[in-house]
């Protein structure tokens, strides 16, 4: 039973994890070096991510500034940014590569907000699907005589403060990247 508890538990923070991440991609007008985390450049006939070929630095608040270990790289890394979903265009001077963010307008800030609670329900989704298999694993359990009827309440009320943690962590950070939005 406790590994069941215990594997629940490891499923839910996998997905807040997995909300984090996505939360962290979200471009806001800042600027931010996980924008370029999914982005690829071919090095060597590998596609290798952007942050292992360059320094990726915030030299101002809107900008970003990638200066590649290899200055024949540059031409590569810019093509990637520029066919990416970033919807930014790089300005490559010859040494570096800067993005500058435009501030976002109230209507795109709006829509990220938007965005950003449908990733807090699917993330809360996903909890609750963990939660569901749980259960039906105690069911098991308790029918093939693993575990008592008083080991399934206990186990099934361990499982429901998890999910309400988890739960509550995704409602606090869904109104925290919400909140961050609309301020910028």
């Amino acid at each position: 039973m406790n590994t069941v508890i215990k594997s629940t538990d490891e499923k839910m923070g996998k997905s807040v994890s997995h909300l984090e991440t996505e939360f962290s991609e979200i471009r806001a007008g800042r600027a931010n070096p996980a924008v370029l985390d999914k982005i690829r450049v071919d090095y060597y006939g590998s596609p290798t991510p952007v942050n292992q070929v360059a320094a990726v630095s915030v030299t101002e608040a809107r900008t970003l500034t990638i200066q590649p270990w290899d200055s024949s790289l540059l031409r590569a890394i810019e093509k990637a940014i520029q066919t990416s979903d970033i919807g930014i265009n790089p300005q490559n001077d010859g040494k570096v590569i800067r993005m500058i963010f435009p501030p976002l307008t109230e209507d795109r800030r709006k829509d990220i907000v938007k965005e950003i609670a449908k990733m807090g329900e699917d993330a809360k989704v996903a909890v609750r699907s963990s939660r569901r298999e749980a259960m039906e694993k105690l069911k098991a359990m308790k029918k093939s005589g693993d575990i008592t009827e008083d080991d399934q309440k206990h186990g099934e009320k361990k499982i429901q403060d998890i999910t309400d943690k988890h739960i509550k962590n995704i409602d606090s950070l869904t109104e925290k990247k919400q909140k961050q939005i609309m301020e910028i």
